[in-house]
């Protein structure tokens, strides 16, 4: 049991590592030359970083819970950082939309124990 606590901790992870490598996509916007491609090796290490742990955390996870999480995890992280750090729109249909995304997310766990 306690090594699939872990692994869960590490799908969270692999998860924060797929917002990290939409943040750093998004910081590209408009950039050219160094500061372009500075941004573009982050996205690189976190994409990588990313599918690693996703695969580390399939070790003892369904990969048809882990995978719908992980990328559960992106989307969601994606749109919050997009709203709050990229001032993109905070639409009712958006916010609905993520909060629906949020709860199937969490019923996955619920129900992969």
């Amino acid at each position: 049991m306690k090594r699939n606590a872990v692994h869960w901790i590490i799908l969270i992870l692999a998860g924060f590592c797929e917002v990290g490598f939409a943040f750093c996509l998004g910081k590209t916007k408009g950039l050219v030359g160094w500061p372009y491609w500075e941004w573009m090796g982050a996205f690189a290490f976190f994409y990588v970083l990313s599918a690693v742990l996703l695969a580390k955390a399939t070790e003892t996870l369904p990969i048809g819970t882990a995978y719908p999480v992980w990328t559960g995890i992106g989307a969601l992280g994606s749109v919050l950082v997009g709203i709050l750090i990229f001032h993109e729109p905070a639409t009712f249909w958006r916010l609905f939309f993520i909060t629906t995304l949020t709860a199937s997310i969490i019923g996955l766990k619920l129900v992969s124990e």
